[in-house]
């Protein structure tokens, strides 16, 4: 059987660029000769062992731009985590198709499902090129001086952040937002990128990379409000205490779990609520609201990064060149070159698959309730052009005639 078809899922969390790997990958692979046919899988790796493929090779170049453009997951997406088991089922179905060249476009898990079929395929001499294309909006790839999604993600948790500064300048009180990231605090790291003046919010930010103390955020907010006369804090939903348990655990009494056991940090107003009703009771203050972006920041339209749909699209086209000129499966990768500009290349599938990164001290501030201006250089480029601009009233104070 001749290994002349392709097939390209993605999984995970949807992003507002994924679609660009995909439609890169099927672009690409149009180019070369030696490709017949390109199929997607649907619904990720489920979509492998159940055999649900469609034929991606029959859409037209207009409409895979529109698809392009559109975010979230063209072809769904799962959350299965495949084991060995399940790896060796993708694997037969793969043999069974006659693929030649297997992409999956998705975070860690999806990094080390790539790492295990690429291992069938080798066990069994069959002739796989397996190549793993990264996404994720938690920026924790191993290896990726960022990774596609989190740009545009970053972008409007910035644009967020400075549309809630400026409601909470107009009525003072103490806001909170909760921002995704379960151990990388990355995306709530880029709230501080939507402050312009020196007394904008958010004034706090909280990362899974420092222990959170209850008794700290309290009294960092005390100083804050006494200071500004109000408070706007961005909140990772991974905070935790000194032995790792998420503070989530700590104040909430019913707690929904996973399939792998793990506090469930997303799809839930809870972290906010409790913390808002913390300062509230604690500190005495009236006006406190809270809010969880939840899956807002992953597939919002209209708020997407120009770099982050260029860089996807590359991904995409990269994974397809190093597979058919190179001779090694592996895990694409974005490398940062000059103030900016971007490189790709190809590491190993074992050196990326099911590690994790968190942001690096040097992003962080001494204080852990800030990031630094060497995170805000490192950011700014991928956001993009046209970030919108907030202004003010230039103060001319009329003079009292009362004296009140």
């Amino acid at each position: 059987m001749a290994l002349n078809k392709i097939l390209v899922a993605q999984g995970g969390g949807p992003t507002a660029v994924i679609n660009q790997s995909l439609v890169g990958v099927v672009l690409e692979a149009r180019r070369h000769r030696a490709i017949d046919l390109v199929y997607g899988a649907r619904h990720g790796v489920r979509g492998i062992v159940n055999e649900d493929f469609v034929d991606l090779t029959q859409e037209t170049s207009h409409n895979l731009e529109l698809v392009a453009a559109t975010p979230s997951s063209a072809l769904g997406s799962t959350r299965d985590k495949p084991d060995l088991a399940y790896c060796q089922k993708i694997f037969h179905v793969l043999k069974a198709h006659g693929i030649g060249h297997f992409f999956y476009i998705g975070g860690n898990d999806s990094s080390d499902t790539v790492r295990i079929v690429s291992e069938q395929a080798r066990a069994a001499n069959y002739p796989l090129r397996s190549i793993h294309i990264p996404k994720t909006i938690d920026n924790d790839l191993v290896g990726n001086d960022h990774t596609p999604g989190f740009p545009s993600a970053a972008r409007f948790v910035a644009q967020a952040f400075a549309g809630a500064n400026l409601d909470n300048a107009a009525l003072p009180g103490v806001y909170l937002g909760v921002v995704m990231g379960r151990h990388a605090g990355f995306l709530t790291a880029a709230s501080a990128l939507g402050k312009k003046f020196p007394d904008d919010g958010p004034h706090l930010i909280y990362l899974p990379e420092r222990v959170f103390v209850l008794e700290k955020f309290l009294a960092d907010v005390k100083a804050v409000y006494a200071r500004y006369g109000r408070c706007v804090v961005a909140v990772s939903e991974g905070i935790h205490d000194a032995s790792g348990q998420p503070i989530l655990a700590q104040l909430a009494k019913d707690l929904e779990r996973d399939d792998h056991g793990n506090v469930q940090l997303s799809g839930t107003g809870a972290l906010a609520d409790l913390l808002c009703e913390e300062i509230k009771s604690k500190l005495g203050i009236k006006r406190v609201r809270g809010d969880t972006f939840g899956y807002l920041q992953r597939s919002f339209i209209g708020c997407v990064s120009d770099v982050d749909q260029r860089e996807a699209r590359e991904v995409g086209e990269k994974a397809v060149q190093f597979a058919m000129w190179g001779d090694r499966d592996g895990s694409v990768a974005i490398q940062r070159t000059g103030y900016y500009s971007a490189d790709y290349s190809l590491l190993p599938l074992e050196a990326v698959a099911g590690k994790t990164r968190v942001m690096e001290d040097v992003f962080i501030n001494e204080a852990g309730t800030d990031v630094t201006d060497a995170f805000r250089l490192y950011l700014r480029p991928l956001l993009g052009s046209g970030l919108p601009d907030a202004y003010r009233l230039r103060p001319a104070p009329v003079a009292k005639v009362l004296g009140r």
